[in-house]
């Protein structure tokens, strides 16, 4: 670019370029290096173009593809492959925690890995930024077992863009019953948050939800807050559904309260989100044993305030469950049952018509959700691994041996 062209005006040229070319232009000076590199403009680097990630784990449990269309008037014509990282290539089982501003968050358990002369000794998260290729590993610290369970979320601090785990242990769903008269009453709550831009765990919070809530593991993330199923279990009370919230700028949880035909313990709800809007999904069979789904908004983050936005039943197709939503508020399923068992359709509510996307996943699980591309973990190395608030470089030894070498700070 001309030296006559005043640098300011260079840096609005650079903050309009996809981020493929961002990486590639770092080459061409030592200013446009400086410049894309720093924090400031990483942290404020938006894309206009809106993405629908889809993730689909194989039977297998190795074969996670990650994929992304353009999210506009050419869907789904415009498809994007990523390339699998390499170190989560190497996962025997990985599941995803979230989605959210360009960043997929992975949880693995290390009972899970079966495979032979692969031994890893800690239960991690991976913070992976796909576009950039670019992953990091935060090691799971005080994993229970048995008794309890871990439930994660991950999120972006909606003030400072720096992305942080939470972790909430508490009593297994299928346990409690048993041990719920004996432990609930004197066993209190474990939060602990990871921070990316400290690499530390802690214990942040002195609000901790009641010992009668017991967590479901399935979360969305919207708008800077965290939102998990949850049930009210306390004696002496009827058992019914609620949400969790946790705000990951005030790191205060708070009840939702669910409308009365919703909170029915009876209920088969499911969460996601819509135009950044928290989705209830209330999953039901009508008498001639139809998949019926109704939509349901929280309006505006207020507890107990939620509309119900349209139904969709399976006449047409058996449907699995949504999955998720485009940048235009239409959800998207698998069909689950019949010839077109596998295939992937988008639901448009107000002509109640389904398109067929020519997308066929067979018998794999999906996750859908709205991807924008970020810079978020360009700064950072890839496969950093932070372990005991201390930050290590990623050899093949390193879970196996457990004698980390500390990266040079």
């Amino acid at each position: 670019m001309s030296d006559n062209i005043p640098f300011e005006i260079q840096i609005e040229i650079i903050k309009k370029l996809p981020i493929k070319s961002l990486i590639q232009f770092r080459s061409v000076s030592k200013s446009w290096r400086s410049l894309i590199d720093s924090s400031d403009f990483i942290h404020h680097y938006r894309t206009h173009t809106h993405h629908l990630l889809v993730s689909l784990a194989g039977l297998d449990d190795f074969d996670r593809d990650c994929f992304s269309f353009i999210d506009d008037d050419t869907f789904p014509q415009h498809r994007v492959s990523f390339n699998r990282h390499s170190f989560i290539n190497n996962l025997y089982f990985t599941s995803i925690i979230n989605i959210t501003h360009g960043l997929i968050c992975l949880y693995w358990r290390y009972e899970e890995d079966r495979r032979k002369n692969i031994i890893y000794e800690k239960d991690m998260a991976i913070i992976w930024n796909p576009i950039i290729r670019k992953a990091v590993v935060v090691i799971v610290p005080n994993v229970a077992r048995n008794v309890y369970d871990t439930v994660l979320g991950f999120g972006v601090c909606r003030e400072t863009n720096d992305a942080k785990i939470v972790k909430i242990t508490c009593i297994e769903s299928y346990r409690w019953s048993f041990y719920n008269k004996r432990l609930m009453n004197s066993i209190p709550w474990q939060v602990e948050v990871f921070t990316l831009s400290t690499g530390a765990w802690r214990r942040p919070c002195n609000n901790l939800p009641r010992k009668s809530i017991r967590f479901s593991c399935d979360s969305e993330v919207v708008d800077g807050v965290l939102y998990w199923f949850a049930d009210d279990v306390e004696p002496g009370f009827s058992i019914c559904n609620l949400i969790m919230s946790f705000d990951l700028t005030t790191e205060e949880f708070k009840e939702v309260k669910l409308p009365d035909s919703l909170a029915r313990p009876d209920k088969k709800l499911l969460i996601s989100k819509r135009r950044e809007c928290l989705i209830v999904l209330d999953y039901d069979e009508d008498e001639d044993e139809l998949d019926v789904y109704d939509v349901w908004m929280m309006e505006d983050g207020i507890s107990n305030s939620f509309t119900k936005l349209f139904s969709v039943n399976g006449e047409m197709y058996p449907l699995a469950s949504i999955h998720g939503f485009r940048k235009s508020g239409e959800p998207v399923f698998k069909v689950s049952e019949g010839d077109k068992c596998g295939e992937v359709v988008v639901y448009e509510p107000y002509s109640e018509h389904f398109d067929e996307l020519g997308i066929y996943v067979g018998r794999r699980a999906i996750t859908v959700s709205p991807y924008v591309e970020t810079l978020l973990l360009h700064d950072k190395p890839d496969l950093t691994v932070y372990y005991e608030n201390q930050i290590f470089k990623y050899r093949d030894d390193l879970f196996q041996e457990l004698n980390l070498a500390p990266v040079d700070q």
